[in-house]
């Protein structure tokens, strides 16, 4: 695919008139809350919080291009990332606990939302990134309409940590390009302990065979830079916890062995983790080389390629 062939996904499903009764039914799952499959069926459109403690605002933590994204979606003016507030997951080793779990952010408007989409396109971003929204599906559809009226042309990226309901993502189809969902654990004890959500397994192998219908393999442009597709991260955890073998096996057979993964090893301890817990360590270079070698021998091809650099503290 050329650059001029590209034309994003929402551009003709917003010329099909599909955006007002897609708003309007994935407002109406606020009211009795089952966007996401906690399902937890508290009343957002009335300021009642659930597991997410999102209410019926959106709230963004920051904006900005972020250059340190895969490399399809950084190219060479970065990806517009849009941090949004709170998470339905709540990993208790979150990287970003402040914005998870704190809800560092403010709340804005959908001209607001829109116009930031504007802003970031404008500074030459190749991609509009919505991290963290699994929990604000309506509220992005309904600022998207605006932002196309403003002229938002740029592919969308999808950013989320994988625990999504089949039924919140159909909104999506036809509006969204790019899946970038994580695949956290492949088993539920863990799940159950670090993230309370023992489903999370099967829960984001059925999302993610989702996504996959709806856009199939990462489609790159000739300069190397995303269009439409799938991409899946998969964060390397001390002791094997994240089930990497089984992640990556999924993946290569019932996904695709083009599939892009990026296998990653930033991995510290933070959050909210208990004492003399496995998660109290890094992970060593060992345990990412073998997560590697894991992927390679499933089958999977297009592994992310970007140079990796620590985190040193002092």
């Amino acid at each position: 695919m050329t650059e001029r062939d590209f034309e994003a996904a929402y551009l003709s499903a917003h010329l099909g008139g599909l955006f007002p009764e897609r708003v309007e039914k994935a407002f109406a799952l606020l009211e009795s809350c089952t966007l996401c499959p906690r399902a937890c069926r508290v009343n957002r459109l009335k300021g009642e919080l659930g597991v997410c403690r999102a209410g019926s605002k959106l709230e963004v933590s920051s904006y900005s291009p972020h250059f340190g994204e895969e490399r399809p979606l950084v190219g060479l003016h970065g990806s517009g990332t849009i941090f949004l507030a709170h998470c339905n997951l709540r990993c208790r080793f979150c990287q970003n606990f402040s914005i998870s779990h704190l809800g560092e952010g403010q709340t804005v408007s959908f001209e607001r939302l829109a116009l930031m989409m504007i802003e970031l396109q404008d500074l030459g971003c190749h991609n509009i990134n919505f991290v963290t929204p699994t929990h604000y599906v309506p509220q992005i559809l309904k600022a998207l309409q605006r932002a196309i009226d403003l002229g938002l042309r740029v592919p969308l990226v999808y950013n989320s940590s994988g625990y999504d309901s089949v039924a919140a993502l159909e909104f999506l189809d036809g509006i969204f390009d790019i899946y970038m969902p994580d695949f956290k654990f492949a088993r539920s004890g863990p799940a159950r302990e670090h993230c309370q959500a023992p489903d999370y397994p099967e829960v984001a192998r059925s999302a993610i065979k989702a996504m996959h219908r709806q856009v199939g393999d990462l489609v790159l442009d000739e300069r190397g830079i995303a269009r439409r597709g799938l991409l899946v991260r998969h964060l390397v955890l001390p002791d094997g916890l994240a089930g990497t073998d089984e992640v990556v096996r999924f993946l290569a057979e019932e996904i695709s062995p083009n599939t892009y993964v990026n296998i990653m090893d930033q991995y510290f301890p933070c959050g909210d983790i208990p004492p003399r817990s496995p998660l109290g360590r890094r992970i060593s270079d060992e345990e990412y080389q073998e997560a590697l070698r894991l992927a390679r021998a499933a089958g999977l091809t297009r592994l992310d390629s970007r140079q990796r650099h620590r985190l040193t503290f002092y």
